[in-house]
């Protein structure tokens, strides 16, 4: 795993970014363009971890914290990639950052329909709550 660079994402970084979620990520988002992925770099410029293997990008995650609540979404890695710990060195990177800021809970977002994301999850320690239901409004068009 010493050939694993794990670091925060730069402005620089973007169209990359976005290229690695479209093959490596499951669903699409909203914000999945330069101005979203600008504005998260700008607004916390930790937030985005990434994972890079020979120069090559081979994961992400977002470690959103609020002040309130630690989120993580875009836990990806590159299919060619996976099984061999590229997801627990990031999500390992998400919660020292989150424990460095004060949060004392972590969650994600996980689609229903990605059974590879949802054991991945549980494999870190991550526990279903089924009792809660997202609610979402669209706020552009």
């Amino acid at each position: 795993m010493s050939d694993l660079h794990i670091r925060s994402a730069a402005l620089t970084d973007i169209d990359a970014v976005l290229a690695f979620w479209r093959e490596a990520a499951e669903g699409t988002s909203i914000s999945d363009d330069r101005e979203g992925v600008a504005r998260l770099i700008e607004r916390d410029p930790d937030a985005l971890i990434l994972a890079e293997r020979d120069g090559r990008l081979v994961g992400s995650v977002i470690a959103g914290f609020d002040g309130w609540r630690c989120h993580l979404y875009r836990l990806a890695v590159h299919p060619e990639q996976r099984r061999r710990g590229i997801g627990s060195a990031l999500l390992t990177a998400a919660e020292e950052r989150f424990v460095a800021l004060g949060g004392r809970r972590g969650d994600a977002m996980v689609l229903e329909r990605n059974e590879t994301g949802q054991h991945a999850w549980r494999a870190a320690g991550y526990v279903r709550e089924d009792h809660w239901r997202r609610w979402v409004k669209h706020l552009t068009t």
